[in-house]
């Protein structure tokens, strides 16, 4: 049987050959510092205007900066994060997209070589336990049962878990600690030969195998670290329904966390965005504090998966003392929304689509308030045509900081992350007639600038930031 140790050293020799309204129910005192032209533009900022008037609207970041969102997931109805078991599986998203017959081809063509040298353990068939997050291979080692779940309690709705370690699972992990206290990656490798699904050795190595440009052996030591997650649920654990909790505070916790958030930067470079969508949700419903930062990649996937009227309406049902339209990649991912309904709905004239606000309005008033972005996507995507020269010429898009450091990383995020979104020519028309209606609207009306930067600085205060 080959080891991991020998897996290592044969990758190595591969590597080196190779704003709504809301906003004014949420921020009490921009009232007194906003001029009266803005209040209509406020009152409007709600993707359904007539009930904003009466109601709030339904990358690992910095710890500073995931604070920023942390109630806003508390706030979410169980409904908006429930889960589609058939969308979890990415085999059943490349099936969906390439066809079946397809899919079986590849996976004949190109037989699961890397499990042998990743898995460790006993050889021989066996029947391995049906997963909903992954397909287990049939050369993977049987279930240990090293790792179980226990539930805790049930507060406000929540039913609140922790995994749990055997003594046979202990004893792994104490030699992991001493084989990372000397960084000795043989020696957390052979862990695996007796432990296979040790959590930090099996991600420790996917980080290892990644590094050295084995991309399909790292996603396969994350994908037995999901199949030794899901083995160990207890039985009432009901994830799907978004009513669970795994605190990350439990330290027993926190490798399901790397793992989901791992694979589901997997999912996202196989161009599986649907799963990778589910995934997502996921760990923003499994601990509600959003300890991953969910919140500013969620938007991202939404897009990518085509799943439009899922994120208005999420960004509706998360009701917080402050909107979600005020954060850099709402503001410009619900413009991109209304977009593509207003295509998918070109015929209906209900007062359901009659109060929704425009993509045109939506994108313009994504500008105004987070003007920097424009700045970056022209270079980031980038946009090479003289009429961006000329837009950015104006100097309302020439300031690349907002004074804000919080601010400024969201942005960071939200441009690196979804930037190849902009390449798309109907949305390049979209960011640029709305600049020129920025522009147009600020040589009649200089004071708007001033109003709009009013709304930011209050939006992401210092005090909101600490």
């Amino acid at each position: 049987m080959k080891s991991m140790t020998g897996a290592i050293s044969t990758s190595n020799q591969k590597s080196k050959k190779k704003k709504k309204k809301k906003c004014k129910a949420g921020l009490p005192s921009i009232t007194k510092k906003v001029e009266e032209p803005l209040d209509d533009t406020l009152d409007a900022l709600s993707l359904d205007a007539n009930s904003s008037r009466h109601q709030l609207g339904p990358t690992k970041t910095k710890p500073e900066t995931s604070k920023l969102c942390a109630g806003f997931v508390k706030q979410c109805a169980h409904s908006a994060l429930q889960l589609d078991p058939k969308c979890l599986n990415p085999e059943n998203e490349l099936r969906r997209i390439f066809g079946y017959k397809v899919v079986k081809s590849f996976e004949k063509s190109n037989p699961d070589s890397s499990s042998r040298q990743v898995r460790g353990g006993r050889r021989g068939a066996h029947h391995s336990r049906k997963t909903i997050l992954v397909s287990p291979s049939e050369h993977w080692p049987r279930w240990d049962g090293s790792l179980s779940m226990e539930f805790l309690e049930t507060k406000d709705g929540y039913h609140h878990f922790r995994y749990v370690h055997s003594s046979y699972y202990d004893q792994a992990q104490r030699a992991f600690e001493a084989a990372k206290a000397i960084q000795d990656l043989n020696g957390i490798a052979s862990i695996l030969l007796y432990h296979p699904y040790h959590l930090d050795s099996l991600i420790t190595m996917a980080d290892y195998f990644k590094f050295v440009g084995e991309h399909q052996m790292s996603a396969d030591a994350i994908a037995k670290s999901l199949y030794a997650l899901e083995c160990a649920w207890h039985p009432t654990f009901t994830p799907l329904q978004a009513n669970c909790q795994l605190k990350i505070n439990h330290e027993t916790n926190k490798p399901m966390f790397t793992t989901f958030f791992t694979h589901m930067k997997n999912l996202d470079r196989r161009g599986c965005h649907r799963s990778a969508l589910e995934v997502c949700k996921l760990l923003l419903s499994l601990d509600l504090d959003d300890p991953m930062g969910g919140m500013f990649c969620v938007d991202y996937f939404a897009l990518r998966a085509e799943m439009y009227a899922w994120l208005e309406w999420f960004s509706e049902d998360c009701k917080s003392d402050r909107s979600l339209w005020l954060f850099p990649s709402f503001s410009y991912s619900l413009a991109i929304c209304r977009l593509y309904l207003e295509r998918e709905e070109p015929s209906k004239d209900d007062d359901t689509s009659v109060r929704k606000s425009s993509s045109a309005d939506l994108m313009k008033q994504a500008l105004m308030l987070h003007p920097s972005v424009l700045q970056k996507l022209v270079a980031k995507v980038p946009l090479k045509d003289q009429a961006w020269t000329n837009i950015l010429k104006h100097a309302f898009f020439q300031s690349e900081k907002t004074g804000s450091p919080s601010l400024d990383h969201l942005i960071n995020i939200y441009v690196e992350r979804s930037y190849i979104i902009w390449r798309l020519p109907d949305l390049q028309k979209l960011l640029r007639n709305s600049a020129l209606q920025v522009i147009e609207t600020l040589e009649h009306s200089s004071s708007d600038a001033k109003d709009w930067a009013c709304v930011r600085k209050e939006a992401f205060s210092s005090e909101n930031n600490e």
